[in-house]
């Protein structure tokens, strides 16, 4: 904000402390505990044919978004979160004091307005009002519309107001709230069972990623922000429970970018006697069905594709797409030959990296970004997937599918490894890697590997990026549009 805008803003607030002061002289409390409605705006719009042949008396109450006309005639717009209505007040209509309150109210205060429904000569629906009450005096002005929070780093700091001005980031919020729900309605109709899993850890696990750290001070012990709830959730299987998920906030120590943020949403589900082949039918007919539910069919727009997430999706090898990018089969590739078809594509690489790391860099950059209809990529390479079941007919491969649409990955799922001496060898794998590869991987989970040897049943295991899916189906091109407090840097400097 450059210094003109700064002093504009301190006069305008300097303004409204002065009419705040003026309010509280009427004896008038600007700050009152609150106010009995009896429409919210958007009931208005569906029963206000009702409403005006019977001049029935309205209550509403938001926050004023527009005031027009001077002297003895004024409108204004208020705002909740169903709509927007225009009202209508004139001096000989309402009290002396009603409308000497009007007259010290700003854009941005809260009102509660009473009148009846009636239509201008546009045809706007507008209420005539008899009574006015301040709700709530707002000390700072709202930015306008459309020159004043276009900056989207203020925005996603100052959320409260992008909700405020710009009606498209509230129907996105709305919609995630639809979304979690109809994926909540849809497992428990399936039997599943929601359950709460630890957030704070004593040894992270379920994915391979740089945790956060903290610290108990009674204890006198280190513990972790959960990077995932996977053992957790696999442990209550073990107990019995054979069907579970949690919607659950999850938290990884990396980089930011369009589709990664340090805290993120995930629902993990998992059920018993099933494979990643039960998962893989579940998860499609589920986002169809939460697509339908939203938009009242299976094709939606992403930016500029026409996506139908219509059943069944596509399914394509790992290996398989990746020699179709690179026109070499890498099945049985050693990390010299990784490295030499990455070089080979221009790709970047660090120092040590795994075979494993060499292979999910070379089909994240090259394949990837070329996935837009809905398709699995399945049969994973066994060095990238340590918790999942060892392919029943192919050596060095595991059970697993990854869904992508729009060029990016939505969900992760296995068959669940549940053969603890193997799951045991796979740990050791992992840290022996760590010590001599660049990366992040595993660590061995004793207690999670004593539990499996109680006996996990065969069992279907995903995960479903809930914040991605989201901006799938909110046609949004940043995770950052889709949380309502995205991790940002800090400011330099408040403004």
């Amino acid at each position: 904000m450059d210094s003109k805008s700064k002093m504009e803003g301190i006069r305008e607030r300097q303004q409204r402390i002065l009419k705040l002061d003026k309010i509280r002289q009427m004896g008038v409390n600007p700050y009152p505990y609150g106010f009995s409605r009896s429409h919210a705006i958007g009931e208005l719009t569906e029963k206000h044919s009702e409403l005006i042949e019977k001049e029935e008396e309205v209550l509403l109450a938001g926050r004023i978004m527009a005031m027009r006309g001077h002297g003895h005639t004024s409108f204004g717009d208020i705002k909740d979160n169903t709509g927007r209505i225009q009202f209508y007040i004139k001096d000989e209509k309402v009290t002396e004091s009603d409308f000497k309150l009007f007259k010290l109210l700003d854009i941005g205060d809260f009102i509660g307005i009473k009148g009846v429904l009636f239509k201008t000569r546009t045809e706007e629906l507008t209420v005539r009002v008899k009574e006015i009450e301040l709700l709530s005096k707002s000390l700072l002005p709202l930015p306008e519309k459309y020159h004043g929070l276009q900056n989207k780093e203020l925005r996603y700091r100052r959320r409260y107001l992008d909700l405020i001005v710009n009606d498209d980031v509230m129907d996105i919020f709305i919609k995630r709230s639809q979304i979690i729900d109809s994926m909540r309605e849809y497992l428990k109709e399936r039997r599943f069972l929601e359950v709460d899993t630890p957030i704070l850890q004593s040894l992270y696990g379920g994915a391979s990623a740089r945790p956060f750290t903290t610290h108990h001070n009674s204890l006198g012990i280190d513990l972790y922000l959960r990077i995932a709830d996977e053992l957790y959730l696999k442990r209550l299987v073990v107990g019995g429970m054979e069907r579970v998920f949690e919607f659950s906030r999850d938290f990884r120590n990396e980089g930011m970018d369009r589709s990664h943020n340090p805290e993120f949403t995930m629902m993990e589900c998992y059920a018993a006697y099933w494979d990643y082949n039960d998962m893989m039918k579940f998860l499609q007919d589920m986002i169809a069905s939460i697509c339908n539910g939203l938009y009242g069919g299976y094709k939606i727009t992403y930016g500029e594709y026409e996506i139908d997430l219509k059943p069944p999706w596509e399914k394509k090898t790992f290996f398989g797409a990746l020699e179709e990018k690179t026109g070499i089969d890498l099945k049985n590739a050693d990390k010299k030959e990784l490295e030499k078809a990455a070089l080979e594509k221009g790709l970047a690489l660090e120092k040590g990296l795994s075979r494993g790391s060499l292979l999910d860099l070379l089909f994240s950059e090259l394949v990837e970004p070329e996935l837009i209809q809905p398709i699995f990529i399945t049969d994973h390479p066994i060095e990238i997937s340590p918790l999942a079941k060892k392919h029943r007919e192919v050596d060095g491969l595991v059970e697993r599918f990854e869904p992508y649409i729009a060029g990016f990955e939505i969900a992760n799922a296995f068959s669940e490894l549940n053969d603890p001496l193997d799951q045991r060898r796979r740990f050791e794998e992992q840290v022996r890697e760590k010590e001599k590869s660049a990366g992040e991987f595993h660590p061995v989970d004793e207690d999670y590997i004593m539990a499996l040897e109680h006996g996990l049943p065969p069992t279907g295991g995903l995960g479903v990026g809930i914040d991605r899916l989201v901006m799938l189906l909110t046609n949004s091109h940043s995770i950052r549009d889709v949380i309502l407090f995205p991790q940002m840097r800090p400011e330099e400097g408040r403004d």
